[in-house]
This record gives structure tokens, C-alpha cells and sequence, in this order.
């Protein structure tokens, strides 16, 4: 059997798709649906059983055996950057990581698990080393700490232990992220609505829509985790996005392509995120490389083309 918390979030969702075309279906999803609208990523997969995630612990604690388990995908967390609940996000994010990763090491099972590039705060270099890591708040503080956590734990460990610094993830399955959607969201619905592509005026010395961001399409992001899988013998933390960063006019433009009408417009840049934006972010990808990891990854062209055909798809289908 094979886990997947977080299995109807946005990549968890995406993860369970991708085992069931490698034809596994045996995967118990954990996740937390207060929000019932996430049960839409989960429509059209095969899944052998569900759990909530308060129910999945209480069970744990209780000692249920769950049987052979060959691997945790653990997705499940808080990833909201502006939740300042410092007691909820360790307990939902640290301490929920830290009790997977035992129940992998009880079970022997590999654990893949979701680390954060927001643990490099605001750069500019973007390298698994703890030099460059300096969380900004207390999400990423938690991603950094369970990191820290791990590192201390791989030297004496018996399982596969892969942590992944997502950059910045888009695709399909990630429509009831709503705010937090991804820029090729917001840009494709702003398109449709109004055909125009709304983006920040210039700021730290970037022109006007020239920020950028490592932008990776989640079905690669997904694609190197099951690399990780069928290949146990490699452990470690890894920066997952593309090593290219490119611009939020790239992304703009790739959408306007797509729709074949359109233009960009310039906004004010936000007061309140003064000093609170990340104006650039690319991966260092060497240690990723180094594993012989050879998925290939899309450029922002490519992606958004790939994701807003699959949700012409869906909306054709629906």
C-alpha cells in the first residue's frame, strides 16, 4: 500500500493520479476536508480507502496496523504563508511530519515528503545548505525545522527519507487553492473575463512584470518524486523547480498566446508587501542532478500550454 497525506490537495492529488497510470490504485488518501470542494481532484481516481487526517493519527495512536506500506507521500500541511498561528502550524506541519516519518521508519517504507523554498526566505542564492536557509515566517520556519529534523535523522537511517523544496508549483487540481492559485490561474480567468493579464509595476530594480520566479509544472514536480520512488537507494533534501527562472510576463504572454486575444496591464505594487516579496527565485538543481534524476522539466511555454489544455479538457467533459 502507498499513502499519499494531503491526497486530495493540489499535488497529493496529482501524485494519486500519476500512481494510478503507473496502474496502482492500492493508496490510502489522508487528508482534511473541511474545505468538500477538494473532493473534485479525487473524482476521477482510484483510491482504496480514505482517511481524515485527525482519524489517521487517533488510529495511529492507537496502535491500528495499517499493513505493508511501501511508501508515505506526505503532502499534508498548512501551506498558508500569512497563518501566524505558531501553535497550530508546528503541531499541523512539524509534528505531523515528525509522526510519518516514524511510522516509515516502523513499517520500513520509503518517505517523500513536501519541503518549502520559502526556507530560503528571500535569496538570492537557492542551495540545500543551511547557510542560505532563512525562513521569513512561521510556515517556513516549520518546513525549515522539520528539514533540520531530518538532517539529523538520515546518518542513522534505515529507509529512503526524500525531502523536495517545491519552487513555485502550477498546473492542474489546484482550482480550490482560490487566492492561492497560481499566477497562470489568475491570468487565465483574468483573461477570460476581461482579456486583460493583470500584473505588479516594477520593484527591487525588476521592470514592470520582470520579477522572477523558478515556475515548475506539476505533473515534472510529480514525475522526480516517483523518480524517487523507483529509486530507494537515493535519500536526501532537494530543490524541486525547473533552474531556470523566468518572468511573470512569461507567464502573462503564455496565456494570452494560448487564448489568442489579450493584453498586459500594470498595477500599483502593494504597500503591505514591501519588503515581504520574493522578486526572484530560481533552484540550484545539482544535488538533484546529482542522483541521475533525468525528468525533463517544462519550460513556462510549454507548461501553461499543457495546463490550459487540460482545463479547456475538463470544461468540455464537465
Amino acid at each position: 500500500m502507498i499513502i499519499v497525506t494531503g491526497g486530495a490537495g493540489f499535488i497529493g492529488s496529482n501524485i494519486v493520479k500519476a500512481l494510478n497510470q503507473r496502474g496502482v490504485d492500492d493508496i490510502l488518501v489522508v487528508d482534511h476536508l473541511k474545505d468538500g470542494s477538494k473532493f473534485q481532484n479525487l473524482a476521477d481516481c482510484e483510491i482504496a480507502d480514505y482517511l481524515d487526517r485527525d482519524d489517521f493519527i487517533a488510529r495511529l495512536d492507537q496502535g491500528v496496523d495499517f499493513g505493508d506500506i511501501q511508501a508515505v507521500f506526505h503532502e499534508g500541511a498548512c501551506s498558508a504563508t500569512t497563518e501566524w498561528d505558531g501553535q497550530y502550524m508546528m503541531r499541523n506541519n512539524f509534528e505531523y511530519s515528525k509522526r510519518m516519518l516514524q511510522l516509515c521508519m516502523d513499517k520500513q517504507a520509503s518517505f517523500l515528503y513536501a519541503s518549502s523554498a520559502s526556507v530560503y526566505g528571500d535569496g538570492p542564492v537557492f542551495r540545500e545548505e543551511r547557510q542560505y536557509e532563512k525562513p521569513k515566517n512561521v510556515y517556513a520556519y516549520s518546513k525549515f525545522l522539520f528539514d533540520q529534523y531530518v538532517r539529523r535523522s538520515l546518518p542513522d537511517a534505515s529507509i529512503q527519507i526524500a525531502g523536495f523544496r517545491f519552487f513555485n508549483v502550477y498546473g492542474p487540481r489546484e482550482q480550490h487553492k482560490g487566492t492561492m492559485s497560481s499566477v497562470a490561474w489568475h491570468f487565465h480567468h483574468q483573461v477570460m473575463d476581461n482579456g486583460v493579464a493583470k500584473l505588479f509595476e516594477g520593484c527591487d530594480g525588476y521592470g514592470n512584470g520582470e520579477q522572477r520566479r523558478d515556475f515548475i509544472y506539476v505533473g515534472d514536480a510529480v514525475a522526480a518524486k516517483l523518480w524517487f520512488l523507483d529509486h530507494p537507494e537515493q535519500s536526501g533534501i532537494f530543490n524541486l523547480g525547473t533552474g531556470n527562472s523566468q518572468s511573470f510576463n512569461d507567464v502573462a504572454n503564455a496565456v494570452i498566446n494560448w487564448h489568442g486575444r489579450g493584453r498586459l496591464e500594470y498595477i500599483p505594487f502593494p504597500e503591505q508587501l514591501a519588503g515581504r516579496y520574493q522578486s526572484f527565485t530560481e533552484a540550484d538543481m545539482s544535488k538533484l542532478l546529482e542522483t541521475g534524476c533525468d525528468v525533463a522539466f517544462r519550460t513556462v511555454e510549454q507548461g501553461v500550454k499543457d495546463y490550459l489544455d487540460w482545463l479547456r479538457d475538463q470544461q468540455q467533459t464537465a
